[in-house]
């Protein structure tokens, strides 16, 4: 089945079934590979886009629900996008780094939501899994990003 979803400003023709995660549609057919598979069960946020602005776990979120959603991957972030990525060099965040497409993606929509993040919503917004545990140079990287 045929669908056309907007993808980082773009209309793209997707030629998947409707029940394919996002994350395939996004990485197979549309190519950006910024968005990658960790779990295939919505819990690490390794593949982690934003639905209209939101954060969402594209490897659990079916292709037919996009319908006329807006998607934003790591490549669309922009501005922002350049920011995080530079307060994440700055606070030596990555380590494996296959975490931190999805990181980044999650820290964008916390700080589009509360450009000066507590601890506590930074605590609480960041739900992603790292599996190297660098969680405290990524508290410091958010605020860095946020005085940015």
């Amino acid at each position: 089945m045929a669908f056309n979803i907007e993808v980082n400003g773009h209309t793209v023709a997707v030629d998947m079934p409707g029940d394919t995660p996002l994350l395939w549609a996004i990485r197979e057919s549309v190519g950006l590979t910024g968005t990658k598979f960790g779990c295939g069960k919505g819990l690490c946020g390794a593949c982690t886009v934003h639905v209209d602005g939101r954060p969402m776990r594209s490897c659990s979120f079916a292709l037919s629900h996009v319908g006329k959603s807006k998607i934003t991957t790591i490549e669309g972030l922009g501005t922002q996008g350049k920011k995080l990525r530079a307060a994440w060099i700055a606070e030596q965040v990555p380590q494996c780094g296959y975490c931190q497409s999805g990181m980044i993606m999650a820290a964008a929509a916390l700080l589009a939501e509360k450009p000066k993040p507590s601890d506590a919503d930074i605590a609480n917004a960041m739900t992603n899994l790292c599996r190297c545990g660098t969680y405290g140079r990524i508290r410091r990287a958010i605020h860095r990003a946020a005085e940015a």
